[in-house]
């Protein structure tokens, strides 16, 4: 009985030893409660208290979202445009009439920018629209086209509305990777829809914009973002705009991890701009910037892979003024660091022409400073005002290529493309808004009338110089025989 009684208390001892040493040695460590406890969204920020992070634990992710949200959402709004799209023409048709055309619906998000109705949007999503209606809440309004800017894929929209929602504007520069953002938009026409992530990375250069002088420095981020967010806020947790959304990263046209916003500071200064004067005052820089990769640092002999090589100059640019040289590097702006040709871009698009900034340089081995004044596109300080053309026998709208623009591509004219009317001849020859049109028949284009003249006296064989919207020349020939 003895026996008996003392294998129980053994046995009993040893569960209890057991069920201690299980508790004890296979314990959940607090980061498997942060990855995995949902019910409770602090954990993560206990740990990181305790890992030497934030010293005091948010008031909770979950009512963070909640917030910023109530105060995005009434701010964003849902735009509908109806374009017209002309079917396929013969050579005949281009000239003498026929071909027809069709109707187009698109839609996108934009933001209400100000309480007395200017809203931005994505220049793609207005692009080419003949009408443009914006949707808040309940409420139609048909929206003016105030300005838009290819460069960055912004576009300035006017509804009248009185004590409108408006966002309030962050300061992207000081948004870090990893903290915690809110997109807001319209995605397959579900209006009123939010999603959230993390900014996953910052000064991202896609080469997306189809522009002349693209802009791109975007915020990554890993909250969806789909067809129909374009134009559409991003946030972060108090509610302030921090970006447009503007692309996603996919193979299929839906969300595929990743999407990318313009920087809230870059969106404030072309709104600012197009607002008040109808266009961005573009600062130049009078240098094309190459990032540092292994070739030209072996080639350059460099001793670090920051900052930017000038691979271009401008012969009478403000750069080569300032006594900078092909294959210097730059190394900060105003004392501000430049790690990439985005980040370089992003800098200088704070700026307008006449600001004076302080370039750090390296030539070899020496570091040197120098003082450069931005230019306009004219290569002058001071504003401009956006000079257009119109011609009523080509049913279209021009503007003459800027000084900068000659430069760059080495012509000495041309008529860029703003505007194509239904009945454009123009709308055949395989060129569309943004290409410019250098020469025909050999001829160059220097203003409206030669443009008129030429296409009148072209005769059946046609050879046509133009530029597409990234500067890149080509030659279209074509008979009508």
């Amino acid at each position: 009985m003895k026996q008996i009684l003392l294998n129980s208390a053994v046995g009993l001892l040893a569960g209890v030893v057991g069920a201690f040493a299980f508790t004890h040695f296979t314990k959940p460590s607090t980061d498997e409660i942060g990855l995995y406890s949902a019910s409770n969204p602090d954990v993560r920020y206990m740990q990181m208290v305790q890992n030497g992070g934030p010293k005091a634990p948010p008031s909770g992710i979950n009512s963070d979202f909640v917030t910023a949200s109530a105060v995005a959402t009434p701010t964003v709004v849902y735009i509908k445009t109806v374009s017209t799209v002309q079917n396929s023409m013969s050579f005949a048709d281009m000239f003498f009439g026929g071909g027809g055309s069709y109707k187009q619906v698109g839609s996108g998000s934009g933001v209400i920018f100000t309480a007395d109705g200017y809203v931005v949007t994505n220049n793609h999503v207005i692009e080419n629209a003949d009408n443009i209606e914006v949707i808040q809440g309940k409420r139609t309004y048909k929206a003016k086209l105030i300005g838009r800017d290819p460069n960055t894929d912004l576009a300035v929209l006017k509804i009248d509305g009185k004590s409108l929602p408006f966002i309030k504007i962050g300061d992207s520069r000081k948004l870090q990777v990893g903290e915690w953002v809110v997109a807001v938009g319209n995605p397959f026409n579900l209006t009123s829809t939010v999603t959230t992530g993390v900014v996953s990375a910052k000064g991202r250069n896609l080469n997306i914009v189809n522009s002349t002088f693209p802009i791109e420095s975007f915020i990554q981020t890993d909250a969806a973002i789909n067809p129909g967010n374009s134009g559409g806020a991003l946030v972060n947790l108090r509610g302030e705009l921090i970006g447009i959304n503007t692309a996603i990263y996919s193979q299929t046209g839906s969300y595929n991890g990743y999407g990318f916003a313009v920087p809230s500071d870059i969106v404030e200064k072309i709104v600012r701009d197009l607002i008040k004067y109808g266009e961005v005052q573009k600062a130049f820089f009078g240098a094309e910037m190459a990032d540092i990769n292994t070739d030209n640092y072996e080639k350059l002999e460099l001793n670090s892979y920051s900052g930017v090589v000038i691979d271009n100059l401008a012969s009478d640019g403000p750069a080569a003024k300032a006594g900078l040289k092909k294959n210097d590097v730059i190394t900060k702006i105003d004392g501000n660091t430049i790690d990439s040709k985005a980040n370089f871009d992003e800098e200088i698009s704070y700026r307008d022409p006449g600001n004076q900034i302080k370039v750090t340089y390296k030539r070899g081995k020496e570091t040197s400073e120098t003082m450069l004044t931005l230019v306009n596109r004219e290569g002058t300080t001071g504003l401009l005002k956006r000079v257009l053309v119109e011609s009523t026998d080509l049913d279209a709208t021009f503007e003459p290529l800027s000084k900068v623009e000659k430069d760059k591509f080495k012509v000495t004219s041309g008529l860029r493309i703003v505007k194509l009317g239904r009945r454009s001849p123009l709308r055949n020859l395989q060129l569309t808004e943004g290409y410019t049109i250098v020469s025909i028949n050999n001829q160059t284009i220097d203003e409206i009338g030669d443009l008129e003249k030429s296409i009148k006296n072209m005769g059946n064989y046609i050879v046509l110089g133009y530029l597409d919207p990234q500067g890149r020349f080509s030659k279209l020939s074509f008979s009508s025989y």
